[in-house]
């Protein structure tokens, strides 16, 4: 995987623009994007100067679809950061500006409410359904298994239990993608069903201070450590099967480069109904695998660049610690101010786990079978 470097980040003449129905808004001042990968929507707010007599049409226009976009100079192309809907108008005349604040196209799976039940359907197949429900272009990778199989006799819990109006599109896509260990999200006009992490990692190395290896390249950085999640850890999942009448359990456990196990690992425990004994072992490796990534964050500022995405890794070097390692990208916060130009941040938590291993419990006398009623 190449490694880019940012050294060039300080020398360019960034530029916004922003399409509001297709139509180019004059005079933006502030734009503030925050992106994730945390099964949720994208933000947005910004900033226009009025002009004209314009204020009749920001406080009457019924709908805005948002196209936020930025260049680093003049002779770059425009690069599509955000679009979505606005939320919220707030419009100040003695100032004479209006801030607008939104989300991404996320928001209309996220308010699309659904009593529906997709039992003879597998989960890319309804992803693809509501894609083009929503007008979205579909990445989407095929999953074999019809989600009537997930919970046997009650495949349609989803749905049509007695909390089904709570339900919305989103909730059962999240849902979906959470049973085949993939990952869900909207970018620009397109909805990514696919596996986890599973997206080309492009490299970025970071450094705080000048090497051999190129001038320092961030403006701050903060590194945290989670003493709770370095113990040990220990994810168990119970599960009750409807069709064998049997409850399940299986434990993943993680341990140090040597193998060696403390004696007090810090314990999770998961409820799940009709998981298979292969299902309840894959959903407590992957949560293992999660929350080992959480012990280690970082949060840097840097100048602003257009090619980070969540899902990404960065890679930190030159702290002299075991911080010198690689990282995915969990949040990125860019910000287009013409005071203080074009600026940000980004949250992202550690990409290796070489001292870990994950395996099945091996404790419990029964592997599988806890109890049964007749």
């Amino acid at each position: 995987m190449p490694i880019s470097d940012l050294a060039s980040a300080t020398s360019r003449a960034p530029r916004l623009r922003v399409l509001v129905n297709g139509l180019l808004v004059s005079h933006p001042t502030l734009a503030s994007i925050i992106s994730n990968n945390h099964y949720a929507a994208d933000r947005f707010h910004l900033s226009v100067v009025l002009g004209g007599n314009s204020a009749a049409t920001w406080c009457a226009t019924p709908d805005m679809l948002i196209d936020v976009q930025m260049s680093l100079d003049a002779g770059s192309g425009w690069t599509s950061l955000l679009q979505g809907r606005v939320d919220t108008v707030t419009f100040d005349p003695l100032a004479r500006t209006v801030q607008l604040a939104g989300r991404d196209l996320t928001a209309g799976l996220i308010e699309a409410r659904t009593q529906e039940a997709f039992s003879n359907q597998t989960a890319s197949e309804i992803a693809r359904l509501l894609a083009a429900r929503h007008n979205l272009d579909a990445d989407i990778v095929d999953t074999p298994t019809i989600v009537g199989r997930y919970w046997e006799r009650e495949h349609d819990r989803i749905t049509l239990n007695q909390f089904a109006r709570a339900t919305t599109e989103w909730d059962l896509l999240v849902t979906l993608a959470q049973r085949e260990g993939f990952d869900v999200w909207v970018s620009g006009n397109v909805l990514h069903f696919r596996p986890s992490q599973s997206q080309p990692a492009i490299g970025f190395m970071l450094r705080p201070v000048a090497t051999d290896a190129g001038p320092a390249n961030i403006t701050s950085l903060r590194l945290e450590r989670s003493l709770t999640l370095a113990r040990d850890i220990e994810v168990t999942v119970k599960s009750w099967n409807s069709r064998q009448r049997a409850a399940f359990l299986q434990t993943a456990r993680s341990a140090t480069a040597t193998g060696r196990r403390h004696a007090n690992p810090l314990r999770y425990a998961y409820v799940i109904p009709n998981l298979t004994p292969d299902d309840a072992l894959k959903f407590a490796q992957s949560k293992l695998a999660e929350l080992s990534r959480r012990e280690r964050i970082i949060l840097v500022d840097l100048p602003g660049e257009l090619a980070m995405r969540p899902r990404m890794q960065i890679r930190l070097e030159a702290t002299q610690t075991d911080f010198d390692q690689s990282y995915w990208i969990d949040e990125i916060e860019r910000r287009m101010d013409f005071r203080s130009g074009f600026t940000q941040r980004i949250r992202a938590s550690n990409a290796n786990q070489t001292s870990q291993t994950t395996t099945p419990a091996d404790t419990i006398g029964t592997p599988w079978t806890v109890f049964s009623t007749p």
